[in-house]
């Protein structure tokens, strides 16, 4: 069903600022085959239909999309990071772009911070906190953040959203609903990029962003589950000072392990060994046992605490590993060790990322030259970004759309990994994998497991057998009574009326237009014994009409060059 924008006022100034953004960065084809050129200015008309002489390789792409997002505010800001995690469906290095986008944004001030805290929790700020900074540590688009103490001296972190966000974010999806469902009906080239799926999957993602009760409680997972470890630290949620708009959490005291790697060896005061070991064995916990893993977990989210533990924080973008990712997942680790290209395939389809028209030929050749070039070195002379990005490649040319959550948990595996190698080169990862992996394995095609969902499949089969009957009789007495109907749902008709509704209204320009000679014609060659009417004389007033139509004969004339159907 296509989607319909809301003819407000609102939407349509928003939709006339993303033509005149787009338009300005060098997208005015997308413009002009989104029919949006009708929402620009006269003035800037000509440039949106100028085919750009801008440099149009991946990079450059890449560079003006985020000139796009950062003049349209935070949502696109929030879409183009969230594009920035998608290498399966964009070039390396539209991504390596779009992966600089800064959501930094000037921050609003601390006295609403403070307004909104209050109204929040009910309570006025010092009967929660005893200190709160007078300005934040940190502001991004969606929320700012401060550094306070609680009243019984506990150091703690507010985060608190940003007025008005709400109401903008829901007008710019409104708008971006209609773009996608545009962007998949007018221009067919771009449904391998899946418009409408990467905006269900923003949708839900920056809603839950929005929604600090979603992260705060994700957090308490984390806490849980890591709870009495004497190697990882989780900072608790404060629930008595956290609502929907406002997120407190316990501060996380530490040296920022960005600034522990850059330590030269004698300075460094614990086992960089002992630092690595714990890393990967908290998130290999988190993508195999826990079922939702930190997909941010570059080193400056990491802290090394006082007491030699890690703490992780920024917990705001989380993935979530289901029992059928997870399996999945495990059958793919194991069968790429043993260099079994036909399983990888047959895991891909089963997670619905085979486009109908992949060939999968290609697929399995280019897996397996990938698994040649890198089968059988040392794990410390594997570079894993580069191996992920190679693969990623490889899925993009091949139209394989991943679930994002799979290729979060790729792009967090390899960060981690990456990480402890560079703090442990001889740690074996493979080692500490083996038993997690083959552990999930028994777990999902264990007896128990198989029983169980033999059992839902029998239930699901009795049911049919049960219903059959009636809704044979139902569909029967519906026949008989001549309610059986059927429905039709058609497909671009609505871009085809407008089409013809286009080609009328010009066919009908022309016909005036040519009246108009005509009848200037006539005037000028009247009998010499009227030589005007109302007092206009008749050779003025023909020029008049010859000048007229000459006019709209440019008008016509460039309304259909600008359409690019000339011929």
């Amino acid at each position: 069903m296509p989607f319909y924008l809301p003819r407000s006022v609102r939407s349509i100034g928003r939709l006339q600022t993303v033509a005149r953004v787009l338009a300005h960065h060098g997208f005015g084809h997308l413009v002009e085959r989104l029919h949006l050129a009708s929402h620009l200015p006269l003035a800037s008309r000509w440039r949106a239909v100028t085919p750009t002489t801008e440099d149009t390789g991946p990079r450059a792409i890449g560079r003006r999309m985020v000139a796009v997002c950062e003049d349209l505010g935070p949502t696109f800001v929030k879409l183009g990071q969230l594009l920035s995690t998608r290498p399966d469906l964009l070039p390396a290095a539209t991504i390596l772009e779009l992966q600089r986008l800064q959501d930094r944004v000037a921050p609003f001030p601390t006295a609403e911070a403070r307004k909104i805290i209050e109204r929040e929790l009910g309570q006025p700020v010092e009967a929660g906190f005893r200190g709160l900074t007078d300005e934040p540590f940190a502001s991004g688009s969606i929320a700012q953040v401060y550094h306070a103490q609680t009243v019984d001296g506990r150091p703690a972190v507010v985060k608190v959203k940003r007025p008005g966000i709400e109401e903008l974010v829901r007008l710019d999806l409104t708008i971006l609903r209609w773009l996608s469902d545009g962007l998949e009906r007018a221009i067919p080239e771009l449904h391998v990029y899946r418009p409408r799926i990467i905006l269900e999957e923003f949708e839900r993602t920056i809603q839950h962003e929005m929604d600090f009760v979603y992260e705060a409680s994700s957090i308490s997972r984390f806490v849980q589950a890591f709870e009495g470890d004497e190697q990882i630290r989780i900072p608790q949620v404060l629930w008595e000072l956290t609502g929907r708009n406002v997120l407190t959490m316990e501060r996380v005291v530490g040296t920022p392990l960005r600034e522990y790697l850059l330590l030269a060896e004698d300075e460094r005061t614990v086992d960089p060994r002992m630092i690595a070991n714990a890393l990967a064995e908290a998130f290999f916990k988190q993508y195999f046992e826990l079922g939702l893993f930190h997909a941010d977990p570059h080193p400056g989210n990491v802290f090394l605490t006082p007491d030699q533990r890690l703490g992780l924080v920024d917990f705001g973008m989380v993935g979530q590993v289901d029992d059928e990712l997870a399996g999945q997942l495990a059958v793919a680790l194991i069968a790429t060790i043993n260099k079994e290209i036909d399983v990888i395939i047959d895991v891909l389809a089963d997670l619905g990322a085979i486009a109908p028209d992949s060939d999968e030929h290609l697929l399995r050749r280019d897996l397996r030259d990938l698994l040649d070039k890198y089968y059988g070195l040392p794990l410390w002379r594997l570079n894993l970004q580069t191996i992920f990005l190679e693969m990623t490649e490889i899925m993009r040319q091949r139209k394989i759309t991943l679930p994002r959550d799979f290729v979060l948990l790729g792009k967090s595996l390899v960060m981690v990994t990456g990480v402890a190698l560079q703090l442990d080169p001889q740690l074996n990862l493979l080692e500490l994998l083996k038993p997690r992996i083959f552990a999930l394995v028994r777990q999902r095609f264990g007896p128990s497991r198989v029983l169980k969902a033999a059992g839902m499949s029998g239930w699901h089969f009795l049911n049919i057998l049960k219903n059959a009957p009636r809704q044979a009789r139902n569909m029967l007495r519906r026949m008989s009574q001549g309610q059986w109907q059927v429905n039709v749902r058609h497909q671009n008709l609505d871009h085809l009326a407008s089409e013809l509704d286009r080609s009328s209204n010009r066919l009908a320009f022309a016909v005036i237009i040519a009246a108009t000679i005509v009848g200037s014609s006539m005037i000028i060659s009247s009998p010499p014994d009227r030589e005007s009417i109302l007092g206009v004389p008749l050779p003025a007033l023909g020029l008049a009409g010859y000048v007229f139509a000459g006019i709209m004969g440019v008008a016509l004339v460039w309304a259909i060059w600008r359409s690019g159907k000339m011929s």
